[in-house]
Parts: C-alpha cells; structure tokens; sequence
C-alpha cells in the first residue's frame, strides 16, 4: 500500500495556507483526496487579532476547519510558487511551510501514506500507514525533522546551479 501521492509539495502550500491565517498549531487529518485541519489562529500579532476581531463581526466560529482538496492544494502550491521569485533567500526552517515540507519528505522517503499530523509549539504527532499498510505513530521533536529539510534546501541549491 504504497503512497500514491507525493507529500512534500501538498504539505508546503499547505503550510503556507495555514501561515496566512496565523495558524501555527493545528490538526491535520487526510481523508482520500482531503485534507481537513483545525487550528487557531496565533494570539499574539495584531494581524491575528484584526482577524479575530472580523470574525467575530461575521459571526464566525474562531476554529473552523480548513478542507482543502487535491484541487485547491494544487491551486495553493501554483500560488506559492510565484511568490518564491528569491531563490537565493535563507530559508527559515521554523516556518509552518518548511516544517510540513520536512515532514512531507519524511513520508515521501520512506513511501508512507500520511493518515494524521498534531503539530503544536516544538513537536509533532505523525500517523502514517507503511508500504504494507500497518499504521504507525511517532511523537517527535520538530527539529528531528532538520536533516529533511537541509536535504531539501541542498538539492534545491543544486538545481540553481545546473538551470545556470
């Protein structure tokens, strides 16, 4: 039973759909082709709180899930692609996008199939089926996740050096 989507590219746009709303710890759970995720927005930054703030207005429940369909995940990784014209910028492996591409990678690497992530303040919960289709959770730190990303971040130099 071997994952029959790449997770990397989906996780990142998703990461960067949760970025735009503040949402840095959430629930993410992968339903066939949906994904649903349930996070509050960050408390801190006054963007988050003029946010709030028109939700209430619009009546709007503070933690509405997010479903995000394959469609819309595409829609989201076209969109972040034009929005990455510095190639050459450092990248912070803090942000939500780089932590679930990391993760992603994880999962693309070992051909797992992504079932659920928690990921709060410095961890994560990863429920993923392997290739034969047993279900397994990690608890891990979400630094455990930095040899991914350098990974990531060393082939993307890379390509940048070939395209010249």
């Amino acid at each position: 039973m071997a994952a029959s989507r790449r997770y990397g590219e989906d996780l990142r746009s998703i990461g960067q759909a949760l970025e735009a709303r503040d949402i840095i710890d959430f629930e993410l759970k992968r339903l066939a082709d949906l994904y649903v995720i349930q996070g509050i927005p960050e408390q801190g930054s006054l963007r988050s709180k003029v946010r709030q703030w028109l939700r209430r207005l619009r009546g709007s429940p503070a933690a509405d899930p997010i479903f995000l369909g394959s469609e819309k995940v595409e829609q989201l990784s076209q969109a972040g692609r034009a929005k990455r014209s510095n190639r050459e910028q450092l990248t912070n492996f803090r942000s939500v996008s780089n932590i679930l591409r990391a993760v992603g990678a994880y999962l693309d690497a070992g051909e797992h199939e992504l079932v659920e992530i928690q990921k709060r303040r410095i961890s994560i919960t990863l429920s993923y089926r392997d290739k034969v289709g047993q279900e397994h959770k990690e608890d891990r730190t979400i630094s455990s996740f930095y040899n991914f990303f350098l990974e990531l971040y060393g082939k993307r130099g890379q390509a940048q050096k070939t395209a010249l």
